[in-house]
């Protein structure tokens, strides 16, 4: 599960105060909110990008708030996918896994299984440049799953793509978060975006997350 317990940061003159929200284990959630209302920020706080002020942050039942990223068991997709350009596709997906030292003959086994499930095993040996929208989100899901964490945070990974891709990444999103049993929390500014995707939603206004509700 994903909880997190009247949490507050400062990001330059940005503020975060005493903002709270549980997602169950096992759910999809979206937050939806505004351009600019501090969506991105509690999610990087949630994977260790942003240092908190106050609060706490539990994740699949530990208290995480002063773990380091590696530690939290999270895998993240930033806006725009952000892939390292000077690495295959293959190393993109591997890269979590090196980090944390996994045998090299396992590492291609994860690399190989995540491709085959994501529909991207044909561009294994290809790099970033020149790969669609739609194949970049692919690769940056298969890199944050890598690692099977146990929470998984989206920040708008629908937001750039044509109205055709993006429904093929809904229907993969929410294919994968049922077969990996993921704990999600997705955040978009676009509410039929949420709809589609979230068993659990979540409205940011005002400076604070509060339950929402599908029209």
């Amino acid at each position: 599960m994903i909880e997190i317990q009247n949490l507050s940061l400062r990001n330059g003159s940005f503020a975060l105060d005493g903002i709270s929200l549980a997602v169950p284990a096992h759910r999809f959630a979206v937050l939806m909110g505004a351009t600019g209302c501090g969506k991105t920020t509690l999610l990087e706080a949630i994977c260790g990008l942003k240092t908190v002020a106050s609060g706490a942050i539990h994740l699949a039942g530990r208290d995480v708030t002063r773990l380091r990223p590696a530690e939290r068991g999270v895998g993240y997709v930033p806006q725009d996918a952000a892939l390292f350009a000077t690495m295959s596709v293959a190393e993109n997906l591997g890269f979590a896994l090196r980090v944390r030292r996994w045998p090299a003959t396992e590492i291609r086994q994860r690399v190989d299984s995540l491709a085959q499930e994501l529909g991207i095993a044909h561009l294994l040996d290809r790099r970033p440049l020149g790969l669609s929208g739609g194949e970049a989100q692919r690769v940056a899901l298969g890199r944050a799953l890598a690692a099977r964490p146990a929470v998984l945070c989206l920040d708008e990974p629908l937001n750039a793509l044509d109205a055709d891709t993006r429904q093929e990444m809904v229907d993969l999103l929410k294919r994968v978060q049922a077969s990996t049993g993921v704990t999600a929390l997705h955040v978009t500014h676009d509410r039929a975006e949420a709809k589609q995707l979230g068993d659990v939603l979540f409205q940011f206004s005002e400076g604070k997350v509060t339950a929402a509700k599908p029209d």
